[in-house]
């Protein structure tokens, strides 16, 4: 993108900008955009992630980088500890570019691995902790990951799959690990109390600390902008689950655009010397990755790890310890704190930002947050695909718009119709994002790259909505049939195909359907080759072969599934 923020003989600012191949690009959201706000982001003052998060922990070396459980890490710490793990994988053998999995939860060994692993020249490759073993190993065969971190409460299912992996180093590592005197305590709790961690073995494993210990020193890698940072994995249009490969140069450019963002907050509240961020959001999942974890680092923030969100007294507890300024969440997270008594009572007055992504914000959600909090929910939109935000609403605290707000600087917003044509403000179509934040393409698939992106730059979002005169965008429905749970994607042909597997399944249709607390859940509608199949019995295949958010929450079995004229299940006669 070519285009600069211009002012117009009259002094108003030119909505237009220069697309690639010179054709002027209309873009009426700049007459919206905050007046220190800039229409693009400049030069990237790093060539690589590796590169501002060493700088981060050299400029804010003293202060404390993650906490979690009441343990603190130092950005000197978290660059020591990187730097010794990173060297660890190197004297593995590993090549540059080698793919290396983390499977864990919000831990601070977390921050550690991600950094290691990009400081060695390495791929992350994000895995989700819940994942069954099926998920997990089309996800490290699809990768081609050689490495794996992973939480000692989920290497069982680990051990059912790696056989069949290119993985040939394992390190796990414990909830205590990091925590001093203190984890030995959490170890016991984990392992005996609550009994999370079921009986595993994986012959020639080692430990985090072990691997920690083991590392000497980090070679010099030369990685750049082009060079491949991460391996996101999401359904896309299909629901087989894909890499949306990230490249240093998209995630640092979602870093800066955000930065230049979140600016506009400080006109209402004064920016706080030191920042802290809630980080109860997974780190697995793009929006915590690049929000919290990068763009924490870059402000020399503080970012409170929570490893169970969903332990609302728990969560509650550790958010009245201390102030914080930045809370990034989801609406499902927001409405449950709300209905808690504890949090209805806490002390908001240090609270900057509220930013929401991952589903739809509700309405009432957001009244009920300014009221609680008065601090307005800022909503975003993105998609894994796009580092992720290409959208965001003003963070001045104004009205809750209930649209997905402005294109971030260096980002334009189409919407076009089936063949690709622009279509006029206020009609609805789907939604293109071209930016520098958008990704390479699909690891190892161009064919499904080839789907997604056009011609011109533009990634398809499959979602369908309009752009107003403001240069506001409103989602409308989702041309993909994407079930989103919580602000997880679940892909009805995912579940489709293995539902279709069970012995007694004729047929079977997934669909989402509205729910008070996720947003929406999954919905089966199955007809019977065996009449003694059981909805116990469907649940139970569910459980082996899916997540838990994948999991239908309604079974229906009918005779016959509604069909086009060619035999296609129609869904949308489903949802009703």
């Amino acid at each position: 993108m070519l285009g600069t923020r211009k002012r117009s003989p009259t002094g108003g600012i030119m909505a237009t900008s220069t697309s690639e191949a010179g054709v002027p690009v209309a873009r009426p959201w700049l007459k919206s955009y905050p007046s220190a706000v800039p229409a693009e982001i400049g030069p990237l003052p790093d060539r690589s992630i590796g590169d501002l998060l060493v700088g981060a922990c050299k400029r804010y070396s003293g202060r404390a980088a993650f906490a979690c459980m009441g343990k603190a890490m130092t950005f000197a710490e978290l660059e020591a500890k990187s730097a010794a793990f990173g060297a660890f994988l190197q004297a593995k053998g590993l090549p540059k570019g080698a793919r290396v999995a983390i499977m864990m939860p919000n831990v601070l060994q977390y921050p550690v691995a991600m950094m290691g692993i990009l400081r060695a020249g390495y791929i992350v490759v994000n895995v989700n902790p819940l994942y069954t073993p099926r998920e997990l190993e089309h996800q490290l065969k699809d990768s081609g990951a050689e490495a794996i971190v992973i939480l000692e409460n989920f290497a069982a299912t680990l051990q059912a799959v790696v056989a069949h992996t290119s993985v040939r180093h394992v390190v796990v590592a414990t909830m205590g690990d990091m925590l001093g005197l203190k984890g030995l305590i959490v170890n016991f709790v984990v392992r005996k109390v609550k009994k999370m961690v079921p009986a595993w073995s994986l012959p020639g494993h080692i430990s985090f600390p072990a691997a920690l210990k083991t590392g000497s020193r980090l070679k010099p890698v030369e990685v750049g902008p082009d060079d491949v940072a991460f391996l996101q994995y999401t359904g896309g249009t299909t629901g087989v689950a894909k890499g949306a490969t990230l490249l240093h140069r998209n995630i640092l450019s979602n870093v800066e655009q955000l930065k230049l963002w979140v600016e506009d907050a400080y006109s209402v509240r004064a920016k706080p010397e030191n920042l802290t961020f809630i980080c109860a959001l997974p780190l697995y999942h793009i929006f915590a990755l690049t929000v919290n974890a990068l763009m924490g680092m870059q402000q020399g923030a503080l970012n409170i790890l929570i490893p169970n969100p969903r332990d609302i007294a728990g969560f509650v507890k550790e958010l009245g310890k201390q102030p914080y300024h930045f809370f990034p969440g989801l609406n499902t997270l927001f409405n449950a704190l709300m209905n808690n008594e504890d949090f209805r009572k806490l002390d908001f007055s240090s609270l900057v930002l509220t930013m929401a992504g991952g589903m739809a914000v509700q309405k009432v959600v957001a009244d009920r947050w300014l009221e609680v909090t008065k601090v307005s929910i800022t909503e975003g939109y993105g998609l894994s695909e796009t580092s992720p935000v290409a959208t965001a609403n003003r963070a001045n605290g104004t009205a809750f718009s209930n649209t997905i707000g402005l294109p971030l600087p260096s980002t334009d917003i189409a919407i076009r119709d089936d063949d690709g044509n622009d279509l006029p403000l206020g009609q609805v179509g789907e939604i293109c994002i071209r930016g520098p934040q958008v990704m390479a393409g699909y690891w190892n698939r161009p064919d499904e790259t080839a789907k997604v992106m056009t011609a011109d730059g533009y990634f398809k979002s499959g979602d369908m909505g309009f752009m107003d005169e403001r240069g506001y965008t409103k989602i409308v429905d989702r041309k993909k049939d994407m079930i989103l749970v919580s602000g997880f994607n679940v892909y009805p042909n995912e579940l489709e195909d293995v539902v279709a597997r069970l012995p007694g399944v004729l047929e079977v249709a997934a669909v989402g359907v509205p729910d008070e607390h996720s947003g929406e859940v999954p919905k089966l509608f199955i007809v019977k080759k065996d009449q003694a199949l059981t909805e116990d019995a469907v649940r139970d295949f569910c459980k082996e072969n899916l997540t838990g958010y994948k999991r239908p929450r309604y079974i229906e079995f009918r005779t016959e599934l509604p069909k086009t004229p060619v035999g296609k299940i129609l869904r949308r006669a489903l949802r009703g």
